[in-house]
Order: structure tokens, then sequence, then C-alpha cells
């Protein structure tokens, strides 16, 4: 019998987890085949490439980012493998079974609900003639029209699974994708919109196994390595253990990234972490979703604002770990201007990385059972984003949306951190008011449905101040500059600015820095820079504030100056300012 296990995953760095689960689960009787793809992957070429492998049985890995073209790629097999068993599962497919049944009437034969390993196992055995179908578990199917369910089986010993990760046709690809490695399973959260919150309870692996795969990853050129434990850090002392395992085994440009809970992580483990983690080992992601109280606790999400942000605090002055914070729009009871603090409370924490995303109805959470409650309407099809509530409009989503767009290119590209901190401080009344404000101007100017070039970020942000008669402009063009010049190893060939210095004047400085370095200050000096890489390797332009004291103390003392930039290939750019 052939089998395959089959997903489009969102891109082809990704990994499938559930399917190399599956696949180990099954043997040694059966050896399913696993075929991956991308969302982006015509239907035709992805139906053309499973009918040859000439299947028997096929499932599907299904989430909310793949289920429409996963329908798609189902009819279609099922025009041109008419007797193919056709299988659904997945977390988008476990939930409102009855109308995915009757949806897809004729086009699959069974959905497997929630955990697969035992229940995959058993069906396979059904269809190899060794079992009846009623001894197969978590799997629906319809009969005469009716929707038949059968019993839940028993939740798998975790600490007895095989690995997932010794497969030898992924051993090539372990360094070209991201590895994902679950060391738990459920939720002690019963926040309200998200899936993690129906499975009760938290169940773990063998640590000495999940180690062991670790090291095998990274032995086989793994370096991107995330962990999809919902809390990862919901036991002390597991992550403790964990952290100290990873920091001691750690390998050349190997990543862990982790999902905690950062009001419940203890300020002895963050200090342990910050005096003991190299730089770049971790990579953590917080969901904070609300500041607002009373959103939180109608979604039943017990979170400590102050405790969290004195962890992401420490984090970060502990220079380590970059952080990636999460934040929600649309959560019952929070207005514009509610999330509008929520932004800003969130954003003070200068987090490496802020999401700002849309609340999405998933099937089977509470929210979603909800929805009449809270006034919401939302799209009838995966992924699910609301369209708006009792409290906010679709006009609010549309224009939050802008300010998220400016937001990824502006903040989370880390282009202009000198620029962007000085508008949100010195400019705007806040921070969520620099990134509205512009991402409305960059929608009605129509730029958000045309490209960009790196130039085109620093003169449209420019022309948007330029609007703005409190925005002091020669001293943000000077920042726009100095974050401009930061990225550089060579003299770049191309600058946006137009105050460019005239060919006699720029002359007479060389001449003059040539003649004396210390003309541009005694540190520019000490470099012993010779007359060739003078020209070669530095650049003067005008400049509004000396660099010196802004770069060494944060303060902007004004003074019509010149910044030169020395270029070094091994390391960032030395500036300087003089008159």
């Amino acid at each position: 019998m052939k089998i395959v296990l089959a997903t489009l995953n969102a891109k082809y760095i990704h990994t499938n987890l559930a399917l190399r689960y599956l696949k180990v689960a099954a043997q040694p009787e059966f050896n399913p085949e696993i075929a991956e793809y991308t969302i982006k992957d015509p239907a035709f070429n992805i139906v053309s490439d499973l009918f040859q492998k000439k299947p028997d049985v096929i499932g599907f890995s299904c989430y909310i980012w793949n289920i429409e073209e996963t329908i798609t790629v189902a009819r279609m097999l099922r025009t041109v493998l008419p007797n193919v068993k056709i299988v659904l599962g997945g977390p988008e497919v476990s939930y409102d079974v009855h109308d995915w049944l009757r949806r897809l009437d004729g086009v699959i034969d069974y959905i497997l609900m929630n955990e697969g390993e035992i229940a995959f196992k058993e069906l396979l055995r059904y269809e190899n003639g060794e079992i009846p179908l009623e001894k197969v578990p978590n799997i629906c199917y319809l009969v005469d029209n009716k929707v038949k369910l059968h019993p839940q089986a028993p939740k798998v010993d975790l600490r007895e699974m095989p690995s997932p990760f010794r497969l030898e046709e992924d051993r090539p690809f372990l360094g070209k994708r991201i590895q994902y490695i679950e060391t738990s399973r459920g939720c002690p959260f019963s926040c309200q919109f998200c899936l993690s919150s129906i499975e009760v309870g938290v169940r773990y692996f063998n640590r000495e196994k999940v180690k062991e795969d670790i090291r095998y990853l990274m032995n086989n050129g793994a370096r991107t390595i995330k962990f999809v434990d919902r809390t990862f850090n919901i036991s002390r002392s597991y992550a403790m253990e964990m952290f100290q395992f990873l920091i001691d085994e750690r390998q050349p440009g190997v990543v862990f990234q982790f999902e905690i809970t950062a009001d419940i992580m203890r300020p002895e483990v963050i200090q342990f972490l910050n005096d003991n983690a190299p730089a770049g080992l971790f990579r953590f992601e917080i969901g904070i979703q609300s500041t607002n109280d009373e959103t939180n606790e109608l979604v039943k999400r017990r979170q400590n604002f102050e405790k969290l942000t004195r962890t992401v605090t420490m984090v970060k002055e502990g220079g380590k770990i970059d952080q990636h914070l999460d934040l929600i729009a649309g959560l019952p009871e929070e207005d514009y201007t509610s999330f509008r603090q929520t932004f800003n409370d969130v954003f003070a924490m200068r987090p490496e990385e802020l999401q700002l995303g849309f609340l999405k109805l998933l099937r089977g959470t509470g929210l979603r059972l909800e929805a009449e409650k809270y006034g919401y309407t939302y799209v009838d099809v995966a992924p699910y984003e609301i369209f708006s509530n009792n409290v906010l409009t679709f006009d609010d989503i549309v224009r939050i949306k802008h300010a998220e767009d400016v937001l990824e290119k502006y903040w989370n590209d880390h282009r202009m951190d000198h620029t962007i901190e000085y508008l949100v401080t010195e400019v705007f009344e806040t921070p969520f008011d620099f990134f509205q404000d512009f991402g409305t101007y960059w929608e009605n100017k129509g730029w958000s449905r045309i490209g960009h070039q790196l130039e085109d970020l620093f003169t449209r942000l420019l022309e948007f101040l330029h609007t703005r008669e409190d925005a002091p402009i020669a001293i943000i063009t000077s920042l726009m500059q100095l974050d401009f010049l930061s990225t550089h190893h060579f003299q770049p060939r191309k600058l946006w600015w137009q105050n460019h210095l005239a060919d006699d004047t720029r002359k007479a400085i060389y001449e003059r820095l040539d003649r004396d370095a210390t003309t541009a200050g005694e540190d520019f000096a000490a470099l012993g820079v010779q007359q060739r890489e003078l020209f070669k390797h530095t650049l003067v332009v005008p400049f509004a504030f000396d660099v010196t004291t802004y770069l060494k103390q944060g303060r902007i003392v004004t003074e019509d100056t010149y910044l030169l930039t020395y270029f070094r290939k091994d390391s960032s750019p030395f500036f300087t300012t003089f008159n």
C-alpha cells in the first residue's frame, strides 16, 4: 500500500513536523512518503507530482494558511485519482467537522481529529484489511449523509515517541530549512483566541531523547531550531536545564527560538542567561496581545504587565537575546484608543521586533463561539480575520493596518533606528501616532501598491515629514544620513540626499584633512588613514549636529558642521564631525 503524507507550507524554508511524527508512528508496518510543497506552487504542478507517486492513501496536514489551497488540490486529485483515499488532519479541520465533511462531500474520505499518531496508523491498518473501521479512533466521515464520529484515542505517551528527526531523506535539507522541535504538548493557559487553550494540561517528551535529537540536528547542519512548545518556561527547572544544555552544546551559527511567557520568568533565570548565554544563541517570542486589563480578563488571559515589563527590560539590558513581541488588534472591548495605548505601552520597551497582528476567529476557539456577543464580523474563510466588532470599526482596522505596514518597514527591519527614536520621542506625541500618521500618508500616496528601493524609504519618510511644521528637517535629515551610512562597509555609490558638497568645497576639505588629520579630531588622526584611503574610503557631507556627543551621550548639540565617515570593510564605519 502506497501512502503519501503531504502539506503545503507557507514557505520553502519551513518544515512540517506533524507529517514526520505520523510517518515514524506508522513505522515499521507502514512507510509513508513525505511530500512538501508551498502555497505558492501551482495546484496543477502539485497534483501532477502526487499523481505520479500513485498513492493508495494520501493525508494532508491542514492549517489556516493552506486550507483553501489544499482543498483545491484535493478536488483535482479526486478527478485524476478517483480511488485514492484522501484524509485531512491538522488544527484547521479538527473543529467544525460537520461543516467540513458536508463542504467536501465526495472529495475527501476522512477527517482525522486532534492528535494523529495513534489514529493514523490504525486507519492504515483498516485500509490494509487488518481491523474493522469501528476500531479506528479520532476519525469522522459521512455515512448516508450523516456524520459519523469515532471516539478519541488515549493521549500519546510522549516519552515513548520515536524521533521524527532521523529520517535519512531529511538530512540534506537540515541546514537549508527551519527545524521545529517540541519538548511538550499542551498549554496551561486558557486564552480564548488560541487553539492551544482547548487541550487541558501539559505533557512532556523524554528530556534525554530531546537532547539527543538536538545534538543530531546540529551535527547534521541545522542552523535555526524553533521550539514549538506553547509556553517553554512553564517549568522553571525544566527551562533552566534546557538552557544550560543548549549553552553547553552550542555550535557556531546555531540559533534557538522559544515562545515564552514573560511574566512568569524569574529574574534569576534572566540573570543566568545574561551571564552565560552567548549573544545571538537564543531568541524569545513573547505574546503580549493587549495591556488592557478588561480585555485580558474577557479572553481569560492572566497577565502581570509589570512583571512582563521587568522580564523584557532585563533581557534587553543583557544584550544577549533578541525579543519578538506580539500584539493583537481586535480583542474584545479594546477600541482604537485602547489599542493605541497598548501599542505605546509595549513599544516603550523598544523590542527588537514588534508584530502587530489582527484577531482571527479560529474554529474551535471560545471567541469564535462568542462572536455574536461582541458583535464580531469576520471573513468566513481562512484565516477568519475580523472586519469589526462592537467597539472597533472596519475603518479603525484599516487605519491600524496602515500603521502595521510602516512598522514592519521602518522599525522591525532596523534601517533607521536613530531616526525613528528621535521621531517617536521628540516630534510625535506618541510612537503609535508616528506609525499611524506616516502609514496613512504612505497609503494615500499609493506607495503600498508599488515597490521600493532602499533609498525610497528615506526619501518617502522625508517627504512625509516636510508636511509637518513641527519637524526639524535639518536634524532629521542628518539622523537619516547617519542611519543610512551606518549600514555600509564601503562608500555607497548612490546617495539619496540633495545637500551634496560643491566640488571646490569638497576639494578644499580633503586638502585640509590630508595636511592635518586632526582637523577631524584626534580619534580620526589616530586611525592613521593614508592619502589614498582618505579619498577612496571616506565621505564628507554637511551635518546639523555634533555626532560624537550624540553617539556617546545620546544628546543632540546642534551646529553647522561636516560629518566624516570612514568606511572599514571588516567593521562598522567610523564617524566624526568637524567645522
